[in-house]
């Protein structure tokens, strides 16, 4: 069986391999550029799992499984903000201190300023979408829970990692080992139920 991720990340291509192995372990995972498909896909969705969706009607076009995944912060007290703008946070708030991962976390710091500790709930959330070769679509969602800490915390993961607290740890999510971000992650999450889903499809 091979699945086309809408991606040109090497990085997201063999994690996805690594962790849907088990369920599948004939699995072939390609790229974008491993079948040829060289547009730029409009993410132009309002929720995760529109953007999820629009990547993997554009994987499909190769005629194999497609799949596109949309992930980002939400933040309780900014309403949900980043959400889908997550990566272009800055950017999209014409921040001048910059736009990218960096000022992404300054803008959010700013925001957040002087608000509790009670009201800086958020979470990760992942959404995967999947669109069969016979056009059923189908989408999941993984969401961890955690707060907005007033400083950063380790020197792991990426994006907002260093400022988001996972309680059941006690610690951010860029103070802990890969395994332990993946047992909890949104991603991983998402990852384990598109396994599942994608067992009863195919069967």
């Amino acid at each position: 069986m091979k699945i086309v991720l809408a991606s040109r990340n090497p990085k997201k291509i063999g994690e996805l391999r690594t962790l849907l192995a088990e369920s599948f372990p004939a699995l072939e995972v390609l790229s974008l550029d491993d079948v040829g498909l060289t547009d730029e896909i409009e993410e132009n969705g309002d929720t995760f799992e529109e953007n999820a969706l629009i990547k993997a009607r554009a994987a499909a076009k190769s005629g194999y499984i497609g799949v596109g995944d949309d992930s980002g912060l939400t933040v309780d007290f900014l309403g949900g903000a980043p959400g889908v703008y997550s990566a272009r946070y800055a950017a999209i708030e014409h921040y001048a201190g910059g736009h990218d991962d960096e000022a992404n976390n300054r803008l959010v710091l700013q925001k957040l300023e002087g608000v509790p500790e009670r009201e800086r709930g958020a979470a990760f959330v992942c959404a995967i979408g999947c669109v069969l070769p016979d056009g059923r679509e189908f989408t999941v969602r993984g969401e961890v829970r955690g707060r907005i800490l007033t400083e950063y915390h380790g020197n792991g993961g990426f994006g907002y990692d260093p400022l988001f607290f996972y309680e059941p740890y006690d610690k951010t999510l860029a103070e802990v080992t890969p395994a332990e971000k993946n047992a909890v992650s949104h991603r991983g999450q998402a990852i384990r139920a598109f396994a599942e889903q994608l067992k009863q499809q195919t069967i």
